[in-house]
């Protein structure tokens, strides 16, 4: 179907309706991704991520959206680079430990970008067309469409980094039977030598030129399932949600800082006690828009475990009352995490006060035990 569109036009709707910019790419498969995607899977790098993982193929075949199918309308909203989050003080002695959320969640910019892609979808029905909107879905691998699209280039940091908008951006796109001018040329690579995010990512994840190691990655071992790797618990410092340390470094964020969106709102971060002490029904209430594995609530106290243990006041009773109910929790993953935060601040005779039997009760996994056996503990539960 001939559009009676052109790209300025559906960029002057999609501007007007708080997208930063839009372009337009084929719906070809995208041959180098489905490579690139099939090598890393092959090479155990994406860390048990399905996500684009899952179904490569797919991931890098706009056409296979739907019958018709003749282009991609690729949109990226910018959002605003984190701000360091303020001690907050409980009273004149005791600062709370809070936990660090990635920038893009701590405004609703998916809403947002979904917002300015329906303003397209109006405008492009209203002449007949076919359309269908996709983002943060593992049918589209949303960075190499942007990428063919001409929007920007994949980075170092695996990034889509737009010239002048940075990589603080969320992408997505809208699928059409029009064909709506002509497919962008891709932009070439401007990270040059520069390894900063390299250099500078927390747990060395991104040793490759634009290849990720998941296992290694905080932001994909904070949504994981099971223990959070040992490994990388002190490096997780303080964050509860994502990590945004390769963009961060990054100097053409440095440069495109002035884009951010005005409709921006600071975050304070989580208050980690009070999530811990929170009910199930209370945590999926509030946290419940992330990407929690499982659906289950003990994850998000498995993770708030390990970032109190990094920086949690081992002076504070409230840190205190608040480990020694989660090393008797029901669930086996709050237990074992409970145990390694109340050992990292030097509270041993906590964990010793609560050392029975009964520790190691539903535990088919293993991982308090194991836990107790990392401390040189386990014999103590024999002998209480």
């Amino acid at each position: 179907m001939r559009s009676i569109v052109d790209i300025d036009e559906l960029r002057r709707v999609g501007q007007a309706a708080g997208l930063d910019d839009v372009s337009v790419a084929g719906v070809a498969p995208i041959v180098e991704a489905q490579m690139a995607i099939e090598e890393r899977k092959s090479r155990g790098l994406h860390g048990g991520m399905n996500f684009t993982f899952g179904n490569p193929a797919r991931a890098a075949n706009p056409s296979l959206l739907f019958n018709g199918a003749k282009t991609v309308v690729v949109a990226l909203r910018r959002y605003r680079a984190p701000s360091p989050i303020p001690a907050v003080q409980a009273n004149s002695l005791r600062v709370r430990p809070r936990g660090e959320v990635a920038a893009y969640v701590r405004s609703d910019e998916y809403g947002a970008l979904r917002e300015g892609l329906r303003a397209i979808e109006l405008h492009l029905q209203a002449v007949g067309a076919k359309t269908e909107i996709v983002f943060d879905d593992n049918r589209l691998a949303d960075r190499a469409v942007a990428a063919k699209a001409g929007l920007g280039w994949l980075a170092r940091n695996t990034m889509l980094i737009h010239p002048q908008l940075g990589s603080w951006t969320v992408i997505g796109s809208l699928v059409t039977d029009l064909e709506i001018g002509e497919p962008a040329e891709g932009l070439s690579d401007g990270c040059g030598s520069c390894r900063r995010c390299s250099t500078d990512c927390p747990t060395g994840a991104l040793g490759e030129f634009g290849v990720l190691d998941a296992n290694k990655c905080l932001a994909w071992l904070l949504q994981a399932k099971g223990a959070f790797p040992r490994d990388f618990r002190r490096s997780l410092g303080g964050r509860i949600y994502g990590c945004d340390d390769c963009q961060v470094t990054c100097p053409y964020n440095e440069s495109s800082e002035e884009a951010a969106s005005a409709s921006y709102l600071r975050s304070e971060g989580v208050d980690i006690l009070k999530l811990l002490k929170a009910s199930d029904s209370e945590l999926m209430d509030e946290f419940g828009h992330w990407y929690i594995p499982r659906r289950r609530p003990e994850y998000l106290r498995r993770n708030a475990l390990v970032v109190l243990g990094n920086i949690g006041d081992p002076g504070d009773p409230e840190v205190a009352a608040v480990l020694e109910t989660c090393l008797v929790s029901d669930e086996p993953l709050v237990r074992s995490h409970a145990i390694w935060a109340a050992l990292r601040l030097g509270k041993e005779d906590l964990v010793k006060r609560n050392l029975s039997p009964a520790l190691l009760r539903n535990d088919p996994e293993g991982i308090v035990r194991e836990e107790l056996l990392f401390w040189n503990l386990l014999h103590d539960v024999g002998s209480a």
